[in-house]
């Protein structure tokens, strides 16, 4: 960059002002030469693996892979990808770089199997998973690429993320580092498959719509290009709707893999084998799990995969990394808002440069002590980078938070004489849907949007706090305690919290670092906007056990207990505390017939209105329990 030259016109100098120069790009092609492998098992299967290797020999250097179901191209040793690390910086300290296509995906040959599951320990040459393919794998590279330390490190985001965690599972005893991130562990259990017993519609017909199993093992076929799905309309709530019921969308979809998620809509032994969670043993490496509050896909396997490594694996670096992110975000954003929600840095750029980094340069090459402990989240509200010693953080207390009539919220129980309820017609004709605007898919900013076209609607419950007087800090899950009635046998139970700012608040919202062909938009201010934290349904049959379905009596008061994706957050002095409840979240979530009844193979008939009760009185109080920081 060329310095800036200033001229003064009274006086004869010229005065040249310093700025800082950005380094050359990185070249590649310069530093790395590319191989490509085909890499055997123990059951006779190749496994197709490209190799960056650093040009320079001076030192050894240890393999940092990804495994993928997501094609590792380009192919061919002369087309190089263009970036092999989660930043220029992790291709500047020189990694020797691995990518595979895991079993039955684009070049490697083999079946695959979506989700596959996981032996706790291979008996015979037959019993290959996930763990023994990276195994072999890690034997064969430590044997084959020269110069190489004899350390191993793996990371992989969402999909990949799950085969990290597979990978490191009876770990390679030169898996020296990992880094499970936005890993999937629990489809049934708040990952992309199911939230609270409810299918995520929108998400799963939109990526299966694309993901499909390919042919022959023999066809080997190169990659194909991840299109989205021609829905022909603009409005994602109109489509699912005027195609309703899901054995409609099946027939327009034609995915197995599409109908083994919508299906098995308990928790039956298919969801079972693929519990990731229950299998983190063996791990003998550092492990440092990484994922985003705002996650729109894998909020929770993150939380999952962190304390099953915690339960399981006493004496090993075992760390969390949470930002506030969408979806992968922290590899390739500057983090520095979620839509219109600010959070005053480069919070994507800090992470990559002083976490993910210094984590595998310490443990792949032990280069100094990355310091890191064993919680680091950001705080969003405060906007603050906090670090603990486990997370939830050991100082949180737990609090109570109840509904009131009116519309009160507050740390203070119901007295008695209040009203005993609220209630509302819930019609699967006409849900609330999850966005104010019409839209295809799921737009991640969704997880932080403005909620208040749902708090004008007659079929949503909002409650809300006076104007705090001080700062009050949320960290760990939020558990709904709910009393609840409904006409009909089954129905669901949407529980949001909400940040509600003032209504003079008078900052701006503001894009990321606009881009040259970015058109400049007013922006806008964000008084009285009520931002979403967290929101989760909850299926009512499966109040006793997510194997256990059980109607409901109509009309009679029953408990409902679930819990959601954990926050950590400040409302600010001035800010709300917002709860919104409602019995839809269309199309992010399946509709409920409000019947008790088998939902993949519900008719549209089945679905019928009901009315909703949410009980606040001091009998049959509904609250949310959560811990508060001091």
């Amino acid at each position: 960059m060329k310095s800036a030259v200033i001229c003064l016109a009274v006086l004869p100098v010229v005065v040249v002002v310093a700025q800082e120069r950005k380094p050359e790009p990185f070249d590649l092609r310069a530093h790395y030469t590319k191989y490509e492998y085909r890499i055997p098992t123990r059951d006779g299967v190749h496994l197709f693996t490209s190799i960056y290797v650093p040009k320079d020999t001076s030192h050894p250097y240890p393999f940092l892979m990804t495994r993928t179901p997501y094609s590792v191209a380009p192919y061919g040793e002369d087309h190089y990808r263009t970036r092999l690390g989660q930043s220029e910086a992790f291709e500047r300290a020189g990694y020797i770089f691995v990518f595979q296509d895991v079993r039955g995906r684009y070049q490697s040959e083999g079946r695959f199997v979506d989700m596959p599951p996981q032996f706790d320990r291979a008996s015979s040459p037959k019993d290959v998973d996930e763990s023994t393919d990276t195994y072999d794998t890690i034997e064969w590279l430590l044997k084959n690429v020269p110069n190489n330390n004899g350390k191993v490190g793996i990371y992989g985001i969402s999909y990949p993320g799950f085969f990290t965690s597979a990978s490191i599972i009876n770990s390679h005893p030169a898996v020296k580092a990992a880094s499970p991130q936005a890993p999937m562990t629990n489809l049934f259990d708040g990952d992309d498959g199911y939230h609270g017993g409810a299918f995520m519609l929108a998400a799963n017909f939109g990526f299966y719509a694309r993901f499909k199993p390919r042919g022959s093992d023999l066809e080997l076929p190169p990659a194909q290009p991840f299109s989205p799905y021609e829905y022909g309309t603009t409005d994602g709530y109109e489509y699912f709707l005027r195609h309703y019921p899901i054995s409609n969308l099946e027939t327009i979809i034609k995915s197995p893999l599409f109908d083994d998620q919508a299906n098995n809509a308990v928790y039956n032994d298919f969801w079972k084998l693929r519990d990731l969670s229950q299998h983190m043993k063996g791990v003998k490496c550092a492990v440092l799990t990484v994922g985003g509050w705002f996650d729109e896909q894998d909020l929770e396997g993150p939380f999952k995969t962190y304390h099953a490594i915690e339960k399981n694996n006493p004496g090993i670096f075992n760390g969390i990394a949470i930002g506030p992110w969408t979806h992968g975000g922290w590899a390739t954003l500057q983090g520095q808002h979620m839509g219109r929600v600010l959070f005053h840095s480069n919070t994507a750029d800090y992470y990559r440069d002083h976490v993910i980094l210094p984590f595998f340069e310490q443990y792949l090459k032990g280069n100094g002590d990355a310091h890191l402990p064993e919680a680091t989240v950001f705080e969003t509200g405060s906007n603050v980078w906090r670090q603990y010693s486990a997370w939830p953080p050991k100082e949180a207390q737990s609090r109570s938070l109840y509904l009131h009539a009116n519309g009160k919220l507050s740390f203070d129980p119901p007295a008695s004489g209040e009203a005993a309820f609220d209630e509302y017609v819930s019609d699967p004709h006409h849900p609330v849907p999850f966005l104010g605007y019409a839209a295809i898919g799921v737009p991640k900013e969704y997880m932080v949007g403005d909620q208040r076209f749902a708090s004008k609607r007659p079929d949503v419950l909002v409650y809300q706090s006076d104007p705090l007087q001080d700062d009050v800090t949320f960290a760990g899950p939020v558990l709904p305690r709910l009393q609840v009635s409904s006409s009909g046998t089954d129905s669901d139970f949407v529980v949001k919290l909400i940040d509600e700012y003032p209504a003079d608040f008078d900052e701006p919202s503001q894009p990321e670092t606009p881009r040259p062909t970015d058109v400049e938009m007013p922006q806008e201010k964000m008084g009285g906007y009520q931002m979403l934290l967290r929101g989760e349904p909850v299926r009512a049959k499966f109040r006793n056990g997510w194997e256990n379905p059980q109607p409901l009596t109509a009309n009679e008061v029953t408990a409902v207990n679930y819990e959601m994706p954990d926050i950590n957050h400040t409302f600010r002095r001035g800010h709300r505390i917002m709860v919104q409840i409602q019995s839809s979240w269309f199309p992010l979530v399946d509709l409920n017939p409000q019947t008790f009844t088998d939902i993949p193979r519900a008719k549209l008939s089945d679905f019928k209105p009901a009315t909703e009760r949410v009980y606040h009185s001091a009998e049959h109080s509904s609250l949310l329990v959560i811990g508060m920081m001091k």
